[in-house]
């Protein structure tokens, strides 16, 4: 899950019309092409529909619940064959593990024993349950919108779904066996880690810097620390926000000039140019990318378990105490 979404808002400064927004929405300014935001809302609608698909798969009236003992399925009576399974069984008020499974959850053995590669991409369009669902599409407006309305659905979809696809890899090398993962939250923390390089790569043209990196940071911190507590993937959330970072320095550079102040900006029809840092930047981030989700993936296929050598690993998904338990 993620939360927030406002951050880039602040300090961020707009060139004068005369500097054209040209090169496919990079440029910035009052006539800067603002991108008809299509793509967040589709993703939404195919995420609640996806959702209604599994509850009509799992027909809790029908097949019971695996507590037995005569649980009973939630709001029988107004939802049917939707109906969720018992509080007791899914708390997050949705299918039944087994249904998840069915339909295409991320499970370590499956993806690399059975060659079933498909659950890395399948497991981002499913929800656990109905509050799962509506939190993760909830950040998804607040963060998504204000994405693609300033860089185009080409950019913001490719960072969703390879971030998505980066949280799923991750997530499988450090799945324990027989343990399942569902959710659009990697996706959702590429969105986050993208704002974040966003603000980083295009440094010079923020007159308010500390207050947006502040204000931003403090965001991810909370999400992340929301991840520490059981039944939150916290491994889909730090690969899904790692390669959002690396894929926000790749995708969204803006070409700027050096100036922060409207009255310092030359009065010149001369358009702005790409900064050397940013070129920089670029290509260590591409060839980052590139190799992290090479060697992951290596190491994936070869039915390696992050675990096995890295111990301590474990904390950062989940941090046991006096409250809860961490293998439950």
């Amino acid at each position: 899950m993620a939360i927030g979404g406002e951050a880039k808002a602040a300090g961020y400064y707009q060139y004068p019309a005369s500097y054209g927004g040209g090169g496919g929405g990079y440029g910035a300014g009052d006539d800067e092409r603002r991108w008809w935001p299509w793509l967040v809302p589709t993703v939404l609608v195919a995420c609640i529909a996806v959702f209604a698909a599994e509850m009509f798969v799992n027909d809790c009236p029908r097949h019971g619940s695996a507590l037995g003992g005569g649980a009973g399925c939630v709001a029988t009576g107004f939802l049917r064959r939707f109906a969720f399974q018992p509080i007791r069984e899914n708390p997050l008020l949705g299918p039944s593990s087994a249904t998840l499974e069915k339909m295409g959850a991320l499970n370590w053995a499956k993806v690399v024993h059975e060659h079933q590669g498909w659950r890395l991409i399948s497991c981002i369009w499913l929800h656990a349950g109905l509050v799962h669902l509506v939190v993760n599409m909830l950040s998804l407006l607040f963060i998504g919108i204000r994405l693609e309305q300033q860089f185009g659905f080409v950019r913001i979809g490719a960072i969703y779904l390879i971030s998505g696809f980066g949280g799923s890899v991750l997530s499988a090398l450090f799945l324990r066996t027989n343990y399942i993962s569902v959710g659009a939250s990697g996706a959702l923390f590429g969105l986050l880690g993208s704002m974040l390089s966003e603000l980083i790569m295009n440094w010079t043209i923020y007159s308010n810097k500390a207050a947006a990196i502040i204000t931003l940071l403090f965001i991810i911190a909370i999400n992340l620390a929301i991840g520490i507590l059981p039944h939150a993937d916290n491994f889909a959330h730090i690969g899904g926000f790692a390669s959002g970072f690396l894929l926000g320095f790749v995708l969204l550079a803006r070409p700027q000039f050096g100036w922060m102040e409207r009255n310092e900006l030359p009065q010149t029809n001369q358009p702005p140019k790409y900064k050397l840092y940013q070129y920089v930047l670029w290509v260590a981030a591409l060839i980052l990318l590139v190799v992290g989700f090479a060697i992951i993936l290596v190491m994936l296929f070869k039915g390696k378990n992050g675990n096995d050598s890295c111990h301590w690993c474990q904390y950062l998904n989940c941090v046991p105490t006096s409250r809860w338990k961490c293998n439950t």
